[in-house]
């Protein structure tokens, strides 16, 4: 067996990372056994795999066969980037060349449905499906509900969004629907046999309009794979598969990868267990910690716990948080970044105060040469921020909040796109009602008619242009059937540019902000451009999205700084110099409905200790000691008391500063909260 090829361009990894790159690689093509790589929080996770990517390059993989699985389109673009920048660095030239060839980069969902489309004749399917989003797959799954007569029961049946939700979970969990039903939404366990019986209609509504959902671009593939000679034909395509962020990924994902790779060989999957907060998505962090008995021998495991992010002190009041976890690999963050300033543990009086304290901090950071968009404030959930955004709007101070509608999600948008969906697969009938409903005089009742003739013919553009006017319809209609005719056989990305003009009088009458929203359609064409084609394009924006959009709270237009602010779930994989954690009690971390099971308790532990390592100088823990509650039944409005989180006991509170602010002897006001505050204290001591 060859040595590697002599790598000093790896030379500036620490040895725990180089140990990860080098990992099975010689330089004859050999595949080495499974390797699981524990990435600790800033602890240089990308670059590494990055650098075992161009390692695998330099030394002879032919990168054709390498299937890179991330989890969003942007990071798999990332990762290529700087593949290609380390391989440069051996390979001169040559390098752009052989990294362009790095064709099987993405996301799962991107994957499959690439992998769909080339299997399609095998498994049965058409490979010119659509691919519904959320929002689509809610009106479908609608559609078929009222057709099934389940919207006009005499007890209130779950809504077309719940039943998507545990749609999805049996899917992706593999589980079934009364384990589904019981654990995550036991108010609809009564209706077990209608809720079969109405995804068994939807999936058949699906296959009729061939049309696939998020899930399915999952489960086909998964199901694809259950077939031992088609697993043996696309396992065979790569010699190397490499998954990003392996805690985040659910049943179903685990299952097509050890069906890609049941010997483990070749396989790298990267990722932290304590950073594994998405059960809400079907994600397990049961994937990551028993992976490497999933092969013989062991999967091989490399811990990377030196991190570049974060000063001592505040690694050591999170390493402190995620010791008490019940079940976990072994790791301890360290750095070379020393500090006296231990992260601070801030009690106040309540959410006003919360909210004054952190303005106050953050202007005197600011002051101090800290921009404000290099302060970030995170919080369990999005309604925490309420007080804080009253605070920051009348100290006129701009900020932007994460978490909020994306840009996929604004209804001139979804517009746009459901007509070219509706003219990639004139049988998709969510795009078709939703086109229809945008003309004047066309109601339900005139859309499904029209949508039912077209599907009854082989030609159904055909038909829908043969079709006479709907009474009301007007010049409106025939504006709509020149439209479709033309657009189905344009040429792209010039046909977007053709939907936007019959579009924008639509745009013009339904919203009152047309011209705000018109930049969202130019920004969509902008975007367009860059795809080869219609297909790609609406299978990409789906599984992909951006993430902003015009009408949206979004990024002051008029300030070049601002403050972040976060829930904990959209802050992962973000550093900021300054971070401010809202609401750190009982309550609120954990929240209510995540503390029924000792897995949601363990996994609110884990989002604590996300928020935490995403601090580099400065950490602060805010604690109000009462909340104002609102319209308790016959209790009314009043204040409630709050003990700080059960995730940092008594002896943990050495690795914090702590502070309590104002300081209430400072003033007369201060003075008279003696008695509440010893009460306070007495219902603090009641959690611990």
């Amino acid at each position: 067996m060859l040595a590697a090829i002599a790598a000093p361009y790896l030379d500036s990894l620490n040895p725990e990372q180089r140990r990860a790159v080098e990992h099975g690689v010689t330089a004859d093509g050999h595949v080495g056994a499974p390797l699981l790589v524990i990435a600790g929080a800033g602890s240089g996770k990308t670059n590494t795999l990055a650098h075992r990517v161009a390692h695998l390059i330099v030394n002879n993989a032919d990168p054709r066969r390498i299937l890179l699985m991330t989890f969003s389109r942007r990071a798999a673009a990332e990762m290529a980037r700087r593949v290609e920048h380390i391989a440069r660095k051996v390979l001169g030239d040559n390098a752009g060349v052989m990294t362009d060839a790095l064709s099987w980069a993405g996301t799962f969902h991107g994957i499959g449905a690439r992998l769909l489309r080339e299997y399609a004749e095998q498994i049965g399917i058409d490979p010119a499906f659509t691919i519904h989003d959320r929002e689509d797959s809610a009106d479908l799954m609608n559609l078929v509900r009222h057709e099934l007569g389940l919207s006009k029961t005499e007890r209130r049946f779950p809504t077309k969004g719940t039943c998507v939700a545990i749609y999805s979970r049996c899917v992706n969990a593999e589980t079934s629907i009364e384990q589904v039903l019981g654990q995550f939404f036991p108010w609809c366990s009564g209706w077990s046999s209608e809720l079969k019986q109405l995804f068994a209609a939807y999936v058949e509504a699906k296959q009729k309009q061939n049309v696939l959902d998020y899930d399915d671009l999952l489960l086909y593939w998964a199901q694809m794979m259950s077939d031992a000679a088609i697993a043996d034909d696309v396992g065979s395509r790569f010699d190397h598969v490499l998954v990003d962020e392996y805690q985040d990924t659910n049943r179903l994902q685990s299952s097509i990868l050890l069906a890609l790779r049941p010997s483990g060989r070749g396989l790298t999957v990267v990722g932290d267990d304590a950073q594994s907060i998405y059960s809400f998505r079907a994600a397990t962090v049961r994937n990551i910690l028993e992976f490497p008995d999933q092969f013989k021998p062991r999967a091989e495991i490399v811990t990377l716990d030196r991190n570049y992010r974060s000063t001592q002190p505040i690694l050591a009041a999170a390493n402190g948080v995620i010791d008490l976890a019940k079940e976990r690999f072994t790791k301890n963050l360290w750095t070379e970044r020393p500090s006296s300033a231990k992260p601070r543990l801030v009690t106040v009086r309540d959410e006003a105060d919360q909210a004054r304290y952190i303005v106050e901090r953050v202007l005197e950071n600011r002051e101090s040469g800290t921009l404000l968009k290099q302060q970030a404030v995170l919080f369990r959930t999005s309604s925490h921020s309420g007080p804080l955004e009253v605070e920051l709007t009348r100290r006129n101070i701009p900020f932007v909040k994460f978490g909020g509608l994306k840009f996929l999600d604004a209804a001139h948008v979804k517009d746009m796109l459901a007509l070219l969906r509706f003219i990639e697969n004139p049988r998709d009938r969510v795009a078709g009602f939703r086109v229809l409903h945008l003309l004047p005089g066309v109601g339900p009742a005139s859309a499904q008619r029209v949508l039912d003739h077209m599907a009854e013919t082989s030609d159904p553009v055909g038909a829908l242009c043969n079709l006479p006017s709907p009474p009301r319809a007007g010049t409106d209609w025939s504006a709509f059937v020149e439209a479709v005719a033309n657009l189905r056989y344009s040429e792209w990305p010039a046909d977007i540019e053709r939907a936007r003009l019959w579009y924008e009088p639509h745009l013009d009458r339904i919203h009152e902000d047309a011209e705000t929203r018109r930049a969202d359609l130019i920004q969509l064409e902008q975007i367009a451009s860059g795809y080869p084609s219609r297909e790609r394009f609406l299978t990409e924006l789906t599984l992909d999205p951006p993430d902003a959009t015009s009408d949206q709270a979004g990024v002051p237009l008029l300030d070049e700084d601002y403050l972040i602010l976060s829930t904990i779930h959209s802050a992962k994989g973000q550093e900021w110099k300054s971070v401010y954690m809202l609401n750190v009690v009982d309550g609120c971390m954990p929240s209510d409905l995540g503390a029924g099971t000792s897995a949601e308790l363990e996994e609110e532990r884990r989002l604590l200790y996300v928020g935490m390592t995403r601090a580099k100088d400065d950490l602060h823990l805010v604690v109000p000691q009462r909340f104002f509650t609102h319209g308790q039944h016959a209790k009314g409005d009043r204040h409630v008391y709050a003990a700080r989180t059960r995730f940092i006991p008594d002896r943990l509170l050495g690795l914090f500063e702590r502070t309590t602010w104002p300081a209430f002897a400072a003033s007369p006001a201060a003075r008279n909260t003696g008695p509440r505050m010893d009460i306070g204290a007495r219902m603090r001591g009641m959690w611990r």
